[in-house]
């Protein structure tokens, strides 16, 4: 496929271990310590968390973890040492000998010299228990803190790899990064459903706007995309008031099957990469989070994405023996107990459903004309636990079409640009986007999706 490719809107680069400007070559992280090959007498200094403490006649044990690995590093001291400060949760600098271990625990163990307390904690006061495995409702109310326990610390280094796996794939694939606008002044999904920006204070003035025109918080770059290739008020475990989309728009492209390929290549690639990458952090969380979504995620991999069309999606409800709360009607949008519905119909296998009618996609989908249904091409992937988490389409290239169907709604004004680009030079496009969020959910079997983000924004919740 020829033609300028998108992805990716929103990035933000964190690293768990310090990083110094003029970083020494004993200083370790403890990922890389665990993994040293010949500990053979080096000497390193790590930096860190303390996770427990452990005391003994002659020996003073402590394990210490600087969120780089889910395991942490042993630290083997003199009794003699004055321990006092060294608390469950205090911050230290350990200097000393990377010996091996005799213990069949773990590989390798640092032979403290010296230990330096970088910050003290109160273990009484911290939120964050020893040896307690706390639910994530309760880890919700600390986003400050909850980085330090191990399933979120896993799921942030899954995040950062599968982020890293998103950008491979596209670039692999021979797309271009655009970073597209936060602040607008289109609503791309046309619902009106976007949090206006307004100046604070005294600088407020209520006849005027400081870009001229009302601005936005914009749910998703897709139009902005468009011109480069030539969120919902709910307290579901589905939904987020910030998140993240993987975006990607691709010209010369007519035909849904070229995009489900696309979808189905990227989702496979993220994933064994995810799982190649991040083996004990996926098995935490498979464990303690999810049992038996190992096997279920093997099984979504080793098959072919299934398709049908919407049409027969609301005939397979209908003759369903399960009693919804939202009765399946041709023309009515699919809620989320359908989705879920029709991957178990469909074997626990994702499924592409296709052609929705015209009424339930935004303006900008491609006209399939074909007579009194009025579909249009438009695609979601449903996947086994979350529902939806792809949604696309091909674009309504065609000027006439497109100009009649923004005047029918009243918006041709404000799209005058968008209808521009089928004036001058239109081809055939189309793209779609996918929820990170909702992506990280069913990899790892996360049922709320508040537990997937670092800082989840949500209604009536805007911690830290």
């Amino acid at each position: 496929m020829l033609g300028v490719r998108c992805l990716l809107r929103s990035v933000r680069f964190c690293s768990f271990a310090p990083f110094p400007k003029h970083k020494p070559s004993a200083k370790l992280s403890v990922r890389d310590a665990l993994g040293a090959q010949n500990a053979s007498g080096e000497r390193i200094k790590i930096q860190g968390w303390i996770r427990s403490v452990r005391s003994q006649k002659e020996v003073l044990f402590l394990h210490v973890n600087d969120g780089s690995s889910l395991e942490s590093l042993q630290v083997v001291a003199d009794s003699g040492l004055d321990s006092r400060e060294l608390t469950f949760g205090s911050s230290v600098e350990v200097q000393g000998q990377l010996i091996k271990s005799p213990s069949k625990r773990q590989n390798v163990e640092l032979k403290a010299e010296k230990i330096k307390v970088i910050g003290n904690c109160d273990a009484k006061d911290f939120p964050i228990k020893y040896k307690e495995r706390h639910p994530l409702e309760y880890l919700r109310q600390h986003p400050h803190f909850r980085c330090r326990t191990n399933v979120l610390s896993s799921i942030l280094r899954i995040r950062s790899e599968a982020t890293a796996a998103i950008h491979s794939f596209f670039k692999d694939s021979g797309f271009v990064h655009i970073h597209t606008p936060i602040i607008t002044s289109n609503d791309s999904e046309g619902a009106g459903e976007l949090f206006q920006l307004e100046p604070s204070g005294k600088l407020k003035v209520p006849e005027e706007n400081f870009f001229n025109v009302p601005a936005f918080l914009t749910v998703s770059g897709q139009l902005h995309l468009e011109v480069m290739s030539g969120a919902e008020n709910s307290q579901s475990r589905r939904h987020l008031a910030e998140f993240y989309m993987i975006e990607a728009e691709i010209s010369f492209v007519d035909s849904l099957q070229d995009l489900m390929q696309v979808i189905e290549e990227l989702f496979k690639a993220t994933t064994m990469m995810v799982l190649s990458k991040c083996p004990e952090d996926v098995e935490l969380c498979h464990k303690f989070i999810a049992p038996g979504q190992k096997d279920r995620l093997e099984h979504m991999l080793k098959n072919n994405f299934l398709i049908i069309s919407y049409t027969e999606a609301v005939e397979i409800l209908k003759q369903a023996s399960q009693n919804f709360t939202f009765t399946p009607e041709w023309g009515a949008d699919l809620r989320t107990e359908h989705e879920k519905y029709l991957v178990k119909h469909c074997g626990n296998i994702p499924v592409f459903v296709i052609n929705y009618p015209l009424t339930l996609k935004p303006f900008y989908m491609r006209d399939n004309e074909d007579g009194p249904q009025h579909t249009v091409a438009a695609v979601d992937l449903l996947v086994p636990g979350v529902g939806e988490l792809f949604g696309g389409g091909l674009r309504e290239e065609r000027y006439h079409f497109l100009e009649e169907r923004l005047a029918r709604s009243g918006l041709t004004e404000v799209y005058q640009w968008y209808l521009d680009l089928r004036r001058f030079g239109s081809v055939p496009h189309g793209g779609f986007g996918m929820g990170f969020e909702r992506y990280l959910q069913c990899v790892l079997g996360v049922d709320n999706i508040k537990d997937v983000i670092p800082f989840p924004r949500f209604p009536h919740s805007c911690l830290l």
